[in-house]
């Protein structure tokens, strides 16, 4: 699942007419960079979320057949967060584990670990395998802390970042009511409580494509590297 949904609040005016998503960078929209990835990675069944513009993603990308994959589309009338969202689209995800990435990241991470990862997850745990990154400059604090073990925990130093993509199973999104906004963040803090939360370091590239200046920078990187 590729999350589309959000209004990308920092990003205007860029985004008063376009969808985050499908910002131009390195020559092609970013959700694409998702696609072309997840694609090779072996990922052929994609569902996508979405909420302001929607109708400009599905314009953009239809049925995903261009891209030789499938794209099961998940609006939402109003964006409902990222477990909401997550939470309205399982009737497409099924019952098995799955993959999820927000939409608004550039990120060179291993689709196919990530796959094998979702894999080892069930009901009875671990619930959800998360990537994490080095703390960005604007995000120093961090997130989560990653315990030798491989568990990561809500609490303690030193911190990484989440870095919006993981691996879940449904029954993390269970108790949740549909069409009703959900942060992700808490019903993780719960799992990271019962020990049922996995990860790994990614010291990769990693991007939070999240402001105007930052989209240019990565777009900038993009061109040298041509």
């Amino acid at each position: 699942m590729i999350l589309a949904a959000g209004r990308g609040e920092r990003m205007r005016p860029l985004t008063d007419h376009t969808p985050k998503p499908l910002l131009p960078v390195g020559g092609k929209p970013l959700i694409v960079w998702h696609i072309e990835r997840l694609r090779a990675a072996g990922f052929t069944e994609l569902v996508i979320n979405h909420a302001h513009l929607g109708h400009r993603l599905e314009d953009a990308l239809g049925d995903g057949s261009a891209f030789g994959v499938r794209i099961a589309w998940s609006p939402e009338a109003t964006a409902l967060e990222t477990a909401g969202g997550i939470r309205h689209a399982l009737p497409l995800l099924g019952e098995e584990p799955f993959v999820v990435i927000n939409g608004d990241v550039f990120c060179d991470a291993d689709f196919a670990a990530l796959r094998t990862a979702a894999e080892s997850l069930s009901a009875e745990g671990p619930l959800a395998h998360l990537l994490l990154v080095d703390n960005p400059a604007h995000h120093t604090e961090g997130d989560f802390r990653l315990a030798a073990d491989g568990h990561i925990h809500a609490d303690g130093n030193p911190r990484l970042t989440f870095a919006g993509l993981g691996a879940y199973h449904p029954a993390l999104f269970a108790g949740l009511a549909d069409d009703t906004p959900a942060k992700l963040a808490p019903l993780l803090r719960e799992a990271m409580n019962a020990g049922k939360v996995t990860g790994q370091h990614h010291t990769g590239r990693w991007i939070d494509v999240g402001t105007p200046e930052r989209l240019a920078e990565l777009d900038c990187q993009l061109a040298r590297a041509r």
